[in-house]
């Protein structure tokens, strides 16, 4: 069982072009497959639709489109610090922000702080770095390796066992075609299309940039398989706030950017990576 969903241009375009197929499902799909082809691409349609879907997510007391783009990539902490002090600047915000959400977000931690075990010495490898400067050498070198850049985010040791507050994002493969463009896979193991799936699309498309510049590759598609999906909701009282949606709000703001999407004007995309902006941006959207 799985729900092939035709290529899209940009994120936005990807989100809505699943979120939709989803929602004529029921809610709820398996092995939905849908495939980026800019993954940092902004077109003009895009911008209602970002802006529509994180104005809702503001006033519902949830996490931001950037807070969700910035667990998988910081791009603000790149802005500002480059490729050369990105790693050492994450790792002095670890700290605080654990104390912000505790584990939850901490996708870019698995990707650049892992320990590996050799008998009884335990060594902390930063698999990011590790990969980038692999294929860097690959690429500079006679004969390329194309297939050999992975790295999984679901840890058994803590993940293994937890039937909740565990990682979405499973794994990511890199891969590299004849003329060097790069391309990304990655594989959910649950995906609620509301709260988090746009922020995803953008910190993978984030990340997967990134990898390129770093590499000399040349920037390809973004593929997104979530093997469950779902347009989720749910709400809960925090502390005297509430938090989440119902089914009908859900089901609304999907067929509200259905209609922009579906009204959109003919025009081209531009490059562009200013998701941060959307809205009124709160703490937790800079790391």
């Amino acid at each position: 069982m799985y729900m092939p969903i035709p290529s899209q241009q940009t994120n936005a375009q990807a989100w809505i072009a699943a979120a939709a197929a989803v929602q004529d499902a029921g809610g709820e799909a398996h092995n939905v497959i849908i495939d980026i082809a800019d993954p940092i691409s902004i077109a003009p349609v895009d911008h209602a639709i970002l802006t529509t879907v994180d104005t809702f997510l503001r006033e519902h007391h949830a996490y931001s489109i950037s807070s969700i783009a910035n667990t998988i990539f910081p791009q603000g902490l790149l802005d500002r610090h480059g490729a050369d002090g990105l790693y050492a600047a994450y790792g002095e915000l670890l700290p605080r922000m654990k104390q912000m959400t505790r584990d939850w977000g901490r996708y870019f931690d698995r990707m650049t702080a892992w320990k590996k075990i050799n008998g009884k010495e335990v060594k902390l490898i930063n698999p990011l770095d590790d990969l980038v400067r692999f294929m860097k050498t690959q690429i500079a070198s006679r004969r390329t390796y194309r297939n050999a850049y992975e790295m999984t985010i679901y840890d058994p040791a803590r993940d293994a066992g937890k039937v909740s507050n565990r990682q979405c994002l499973s794994f990511l493969s890199f891969k590299l075609t004849d003329d060097n463009t790069l391309l990304l896979t990655a594989m959910y193991r649950n995906h609620m299309y509301v709260a988090r799936s746009l922020g995803n699309f953008i910190g993978l498309g984030r990340l997967q940039a990134f990898v390129a510049a770093q590499t000399d590759a040349t920037l390809g598609s973004l593929t997104c398989v979530s093997t469950h999906a779902e347009i989720d909701a749910g709400k809960k009282d925090h502390d005297g706030v509430v938090q989440g949606w119902t089914v009908s709000e859900a089901n609304a703001l999907v067929r509200q950017c259905r209609n922009l999407f579906n009204d959109r004007p003919s025009q081209a995309a531009v490059n562009s990576t200013a998701i941060a902006q959307i809205g009124s941006p709160a703490s937790s959207d800079r790391p």
